[in-house]
C-alpha cells in the first residue's frame, strides 16, 4: 500500500509535467499559426510570369494561376498564324502558372514539419491541409475546327438559304 502523501506528490509531479508539455505545444501552435499567416500573406502577393521562347507572348498570373496580364509583341500577328499564336499564348500562360505554383510551394514548404494539431486533438484541422497551395483549374480544351461542309454548287454568295438559293 502506498502512502497517500506520496501518491499525491506523484500525481502532482505528473500533472506539472503534463502542464509543461501542453504549454510547449501551445507555444509551438502559436508560433506556427503566426508563421502560417505570414506565409499566406506572402503567397497572396506571388505572381508568375513567363515569356515565350520567340518573345512574341508574355503572360503574368496570380498565385492561383489565373491570367492577369497578357502582352503580345507588335510583330506577333505578322510573324505567326492565329492558330500558332493561340497555342503559344496557352503554353506561356501555363508556364507562368507553373512558376507561381512553385513560388507558393516554396513559401509554404518550411511550414510542413513539426507537430501537427490534428495528431494532438481529434477533429482539429491539419496544418498540411491549410498549407496546400491552390490548384489552378484545368486548362480548357483546345478548340478544334468542326467538320467542313462542301459548298453547294448553286451557292456562290453564301446566302443561298436566305434567298432560297436563287436570285
Amino acid at each position: 500500500m502506498t502512502d497517500p502523501a506520496e501518491h499525491r506528490a506523484r500525481l502532482e509531479a505528473r500533472n506539472a509535467a503534463m502542464r509543461e508539455n501542453v504549454a510547449g505545444l501551445l507555444a509551438d501552435l502559436n508560433r506556427r499559426t503566426s508563421e502560417l499567416a505570414d506565409a499566406q500573406t506572402r503567397a497572396a502577393a506571388v505572381t508568375g510570369a513567363a515569356t515565350s521562347p520567340d518573345g512574341l507572348v508574355r503572360a503574368v498570373v496570380n498565385p492561383a494561376g489565373v491570367l492577369t496580364e497578357l502582352t503580345l509583341a507588335p510583330t506577333a500577328f505578322t510573324r505567326s498564324t492565329p492558330e500558332k499564336l493561340a497555342r503559344l499564348v496557352v503554353a506561356t500562360a501555363q508556364a507562368a502558372a507553373g512558376s507561381a505554383r512553385e513560388q507558393v510551394e516554396g513559401l509554404l514548404a518550411p511550414l510542413q514539419g513539426g507537430t501537427d494539431l490534428s495528431s494532438l486533438v481529434e477533429g482539429a484541422p491539419s496544418f498540411a491541409d491549410l498549407l496546400r497551395p491552390p490548384t489552378p483549374p484545368p486548362a480548357p480544351p483546345t478548340p478544334g475546327r468542326g467538320p467542313r461542309h462542301a459548298a453547294d454548287p448553286d451557292d456562290d454568295d453564301g446566302f443561298g438559304s436566305v434567298f432560297g438559293g436563287q436570285r
